[in-house]
């Protein structure tokens, strides 16, 4: 009886201090098959049959208070390990978030998109075709036969005899013309990058971005393009922009006009930005050749249609106000930073 209440109170004090794997090593010294508990029912045969019962009943006690004690250990160190896991994974509300770096759309990206949007709410296809492109479409099918002054306006990227680095969009819409002059009428826009050998500064690039219109049907007049592009250019930078023709030339279209805006900056009024004009150039256009329609294979007499031409680089720097067009290609993220939506 000395030796049970001698083991009891080693097993209790023994529970108290342990952790979760002493507390195991624990079970298994007392209460498994070859444990404490187990070697004392071992020790019944030796009693007399009077001793037996009460000898047998005072070690299920024992073996009910270490199991219960070892128990009960369980539920606190789990419940404690809860609690610090709680308090490691416990999250401050009350805290400033911290901001994500997010990226942002390039600023051409955002023009191009803003355009393409205001032409296809007006039932216009985005077209696109190859940046090395051959001389026919560049030059030939837009009224620029080789030999043709025009080519001196261009100062051209060739890579072989026949086929350079498009210098102008148009290429697109030789090629449109060409695949749809079985399903007119024709509305689209062709947005692209192009090339022309220039010296880089603050004003002119190597490579920039285009986007041309062309449209083609019965009964076109330069009515129609007057009313596009001073929808486009009050879609763009002030509802009450307005526009005027100046004569140009332009070997694809005939007549030919430059096309300016009144400053979104002043309203027409003069400033620096506008030379004190009132009065910002923006684009090309005209009614489309008759000799270009020809080579793509439409009646010149029955169908009409206009083009027009616009540089992204121009539209971005009066838009958001860039004074140099080569920080449109520097990749510096304090820039672009600056068009986050």
């Amino acid at each position: 009886m000395l030796d049970l209440e001698t083991i009891k109170n080693e097993a209790l004090n023994a529970i108290s201090e342990a952790d979760s794997t002493a507390l195991e090593q624990l079970r298994i010294e007392y209460l498994s098959k070859k444990g404490k508990i187990q070697s004392l029912m071992a020790q019944m045969r030796e009693l007399s049959a009077e001793e037996k019962p009460q000898f047998g009943q005072k070690v299920n006690v024992l073996k009910k208070a270490i199991s219960e004690a070892m128990d009960a250990k369980k539920n606190e160190l789990e419940e404690s390990m809860m609690n610090a896991r709680l308090a490691s994974e416990k999250i401050d509300i009350t805290l400033d978030a911290y901001r994500p770096k997010l990226g942002t759309l390039h600023p051409l990206t955002l023009v191009q998109q803003e355009l393409e949007d205001v032409f296809i709410g007006m039932g216009y296809n985005v077209a696109e075709g190859p940046e090395l492109e051959s001389d026919i479409y560049n030059f030939t099918k837009a009224n620029t036969p080789e030999g043709h002054p025009a080519r001196d306006m261009q100062d051209t990227f060739y890579v072989d005899p026949s086929h350079l680095l498009r210098s102008q969009t148009t290429a697109i819409q030789m090629r449109v013309l060409e695949a749809e002059a079985g399903h007119l009428p024709i509305k689209v826009i062709c947005p692209g990058k192009v090339y022309r050998r220039d010296d880089d500064d603050a004003t002119h690039s190597h490579q920039f971005m285009q986007c041309e219109g062309l449209v083609i049907g019965e009964h076109i007049t330069v009515a129609d393009l007057k009313g596009t592009l001073e929808l486009m250019i009050r879609e763009m930078f002030s509802k009450d922009a307005k526009i005027r023709f100046r004569p140009s030339y332009f070997p694809f279209t005939e007549p030919s006009f430059e096309v300016d805006m009144t400053c979104h900056i002043c309203g027409g009024k003069g400033c620096s930005t506008c030379k004190g004009t009132g009065w910002i150039e923006i684009l090309g256009s005209g009614m489309v050749h008759p000799n270009v329609l020809e080579m793509a294979g439409i009646d010149s007499s029955k169908y009409t249609g206009f083009a027009f031409g616009v540089g992204l680089e121009r539209v971005a720097m009066l838009k958001y106000g860039i004074t140099d067009i080569r920080d449109l290609y520097t990749n510096d993220i304090r820039f672009l930073d600056g068009f986050k939506r």
